[in-house]
């Protein structure tokens, strides 16, 4: 009976831990989803002179479970967008060229940015 009261304590402390190891987890792939389209962008800009938002056309997939949204993509700029379900209430932005931050955190062109 003690090792189970022992067991259940150990468990409560790691917990939360664990939860924000994995909420830090989710968020990086938010970032790097964001980073690996900028790269896909810029190589489709290179190919036809004007960003997508097409993910088809770019040739691009999210990580699971990441939702990409396209705020703009013209043929001088692109902003978007990433969340994950549960990463929330995190949302990561990036923007490039002419286009609007997507997000307030997005201050600096080409910089992924979250809040």
């Amino acid at each position: 009976m003690i090792v189970v009261v022992i067991i259940g304590i150990l468990a409560s402390i790691a917990m939360p831990k664990w939860q924000t190891t994995r909420g830090k987890a989710h968020t990086a792939s938010l970032k790097s989803d964001l980073r690996n389209l900028a790269v896909a962008e810029e190589a489709y800009h290179y190919e036809n002179q004007v960003y997508s938002n097409d993910t088809i056309a770019l040739n691009f997939s999210t990580s699971p479970a990441v939702a990409l949204t396209f705020v703009s993509a013209t043929g001088s700029g692109w902003s978007a967008t990433t969340t994950h379900v549960n990463a929330a209430p995190v949302t990561c932005g990036i923007y490039f060229g002419s286009a609007a931050p997507p997000i307030a955190a997005t201050t600096t062109e080409g910089q992924v940015a979250c809040e």
